[in-house]
């Protein structure tokens, strides 16, 4: 008792005192012009700011950012203020007195300053706003779930509550805020849900604003909307609207409608002509990228001469990013001229050429690994890969002292995505992991790991850095999303580990009915792309460990995809189909595109007796435009056991460059993890390199003749 009149007394002041000096001290913020006058106040009141000023401060920092040209170097500039630290110590000091509103706003805006999703501040946010989810008003839930849509957390346990109280107020649709919670809920939107917000939309279609009519336009797109009438609708809101929308919106608006498949000349003539009007008038490089990049997808990208001159003069200014935008434009111009055209103009490739070089410019005067990181993690595209890959990972291990545990999954995931081995690098990334592990997200493993998978390389403290890796897992399995958790497992199986626990979590029947239910959510490509990898996972466990007694159940599936029609051979392949039947005596002793076991198919099979003599099969009828329909043996037995004694089978692949890291003649892990599962499986494997197949030193039918001897029989020409 005597402890709480000791409290109360304190806690009235600090009321009082708040009630005399919270709205001056938020008058003041209202009247700052610029983000460092913001920043003075917080600096100077730092002790006494409540939750509601805590709040006032982040949006106004919000204003002004949208004013600005979205550069992300100004992101990272406040971002890195001190006082934006002090800002984020009170949030996490006063978020569970702030209201839902001022909540929901202050995660919503520490995301479009870059704050990480597995940041601890983004993570308590997200926690206290879960707590309070059954209070939201729909405003406010709409406003939760976008966040959530921005972490990619589509399909995550409390995206699916908050679809729990959608379905559950179904009934009660009667304005444009649950069109907006549909517009963040879209990606799992069930049939059902989706025909509501279709219909919901055409309904309300009218009162939707710029920026409504431009969310709704990008969840149709999530969703792969196909409905001719309602992107109608939609475009002619879109239409009446233009004039309003800034640049960056302009492009997303123009990247939409050429996704959705929309066809409008009135339309895309206004849309170019708003584009073109902004470009007259810009200076800003970024603002400029993005005006070009959005002109190159409309019909006849081409600018006039002083719109070029424009582009050249801002070149020495901008970043990869910028250049990128710019490559953009010319390579789809490129494209244009060779489809409509048939020329290619020297500015064009003038223009190329200057981006080229300032390209190699900025890497080589870079000196700080986050800023090039900065510009890399999104990075699209044909030009940068082709251009300037080798001069980006020269600068990464210029720079690669400065990789830590806050860039390493970044740095790592971008190497995924270049198929570009740099040993050095991969090398300093599994030592930073193992040094600074506890540090490391565990939903930042599967970035981590993700490389050495792709690119089938060991580091030399392999099983030290695999291992850690794994144990800081173990404890999370249960939490992982589950589409993670099966790239996860897949990913490790390449590289020939196969964690128990892991394989436990994933194979058994509550999580595959987890499992099931988001696949039906998920767009087309992805649900296949995921199916794909956990029967490419099922596979390798049930071959490479037969001890944990997983059951094969793949069967439908892959029946499913390759009763499909399977194509037609290159060139190189009926090159090799005609010798291998010259070699071994007849069309008779070859098969073509054979489906072993486990539904592995191989371009190639023979089969050689105990004295290496070639033994024939039945009769063929193939074509060599067409391939013939895949030959299927049984799924429960071994290949070599069906053999004469001392015979054996053997499965020749063609491996074409993207069996191989893309500078260098190191096989990937998928065609390595194929290899050694078809010995498995009982097939002698004879991998035939395309850089081998075209060398000079076999121009000639004879020298290649002789090469498939001499992988076949041992022996050169006879």
């Amino acid at each position: 008792m005597l402890r709480l009149r000791a409290i109360c007394p304190f806690s009235w002041r600090v009321f009082h005192f708040r009630l005399l000096s919270s709205e001056p001290l938020i008058s003041q913020m209202n009247k700052c012009t610029d983000e460092e006058q913001i920043f003075d106040l917080i600096e100077k009141n730092k002790a006494i700011l409540s939750e509601k000023q805590v709040g006032c401060a982040f949006s106004i920092l919000w204003q002004f950012q949208k004013q600005t040209v979205s550069l992300s170097k100004n992101v990272k500039r406040i971002r890195d203020h001190p006082q934006f630290l002090t800002l984020r110590n009170l949030t996490t000091a006063k978020m569970e007195f702030m209201n839902d509103d001022t909540l929901v706003n202050v995660l919503y805006i520490t995301q479009q300053f870059g704050v990480e999703v597995h940041d601890p501040l983004v993570e308590a946010l997200v926690t206290e706003a879960w707590r309070r989810l059954e209070r939201f008003d729909i405003n406010v839930l709409s406003k939760f779930s976008s966040c959530l849509a921005n972490q990619h957390l589509y399909f995550s346990p409390l995206m699916g509550e908050i679809a729990d109280i959608v379905n559950r107020n179904l009934e009660t649709i009667q304005d444009l805020s649950f069109a907006k919670l549909f517009v963040a809920l879209g990606p799992m939107a069930g049939p059902e849900e989706k025909k509501q917000l279709k219909s919901t939309i055409l309904l309300m279609s009218e009162e939707l604003t710029s920026q409504q009519v431009l969310a709704v336009m990008g969840a149709m797109e999530e969703m792969e909307s196909r409905n001719s009438c309602l992107i109608k609708k939609i475009a002619s809101i879109l239409h009446k609207h233009l004039d309003n929308y800034k640049p960056v919106e302009l492009l997303k608006i123009t990247q939409a409608l050429i996704f959705l498949r929309f066809q409008s000349k009135e339309l895309f003539a206004k849309l170019r002509e708003v584009l073109l009007s902004y470009l007259k008038v810009s200076v800003m490089p970024t603002e400029i990228s993005i005006l070009v990049c959005a002109l190159s997808m409309l019909p006849s990208p081409h600018l006039d001469e002083a719109r070029i001159s424009q582009i050249e003069a801002v070149l020495p200014q901008c970043d990869l990013n910028e250049l990128n935008g710019f490559a953009t434009y010319v390579l789809r111009c490129v494209q244009y001229d060779h489809l409509y055209l048939d020329n290619t103009t020297g500015k064009q490739l003038k223009l190329l050429q200057k981006l080229d070089h300032y390209g190699h410019q900025r890497l080589q005067k870079c000196n700080s690994l986050n800023l090039l990181w900065e510009e890399l993690k999104s990075l699209k595209g044909d030009w940068f890969p082709d251009t300037l890959l080798e001069e980006t990972v020269a600068t990464l291990q210029r720079l690669m002292d400065e990789i830590n545990y806050i860039n390493v999954a970044g740095i790592a995931s971008f190497i995924s995505r270049t198929n570009y081995l740099s040993t050095s690098l991969l090398d300093r990334i599994a030592s930073v992991v193992v040094q600074q592990i506890e540090k490391i997200h565990p939903f930042a493993i599967l970035a981590v790991i993700l490389p050495f998978s792709i690119l089938n390389y060991d580091p030399p403290q392999k099983d030290e850095f695999f291992g850690t890796c794994i144990q800081h897992l173990n404890s999370y399995l249960s939490i992982l999303d589950p589409l993670m958790l099966v790239f996860l497992g897949f990913s490790l199986a390449t590289l020939e580990y196969f964690p128990e626990d892991l394989q436990k979590a994933i194979f058994n029947i509550k999580f595959l009915a987890k499992l099931d239910s988001q696949l039906e959510l998920l767009r087309s490509s992805l649900n296949l792309r995921v199916q794909f990898r956990l029967m490419e996972l099922n596979r390798a466990v049930c071959l490479e460990c037969p001890e944990y007694q997983i059951p094969w159940f793949h069967d439908r599936f892959c029946q499913q995809q390759y009763n499909k029609d399977t194509g037609s051979m290159n060139g190189a392949q009926q090159q090799i189909y005609q010798m291998l039947a010259e070699i071994l005596g007849g069309i008779n002793f070859v098969k073509a595109s054979v489906l072993t076991p486990y539904y592995y198919t191989i371009d190639f099979e023979c089969i050689l007796d105990k004295r290496k003599k070639p033994l024939p099969y039945g009769s063929h009828n193939i074509t060599l435009e067409k391939l013939p329909k895949m030959y299927l043996e049984s799924n429960t037995q071994i290949t070599g056991s069906r053999l004469p004694p001392g015979a054996e089978k053997i499965a020749l692949e063609f491996l074409d460059s993207r069996a191989f890291c893309r500078n260098i003649p190191h096989l990937k892990g998928k065609s390595a993890m194929k290899k050694r599962h078809l010995e498995i499986l009982g097939y002698r494997v004879i991998q035939i390199p395309h850089f081998e197949w075209n060398s000079m030193a076999r121009s000639t039918k004879d020298a290649r003749m002789d090469y498939l001897r001499e992988q076949i029989f041992g022996e050169g020409k006879s």
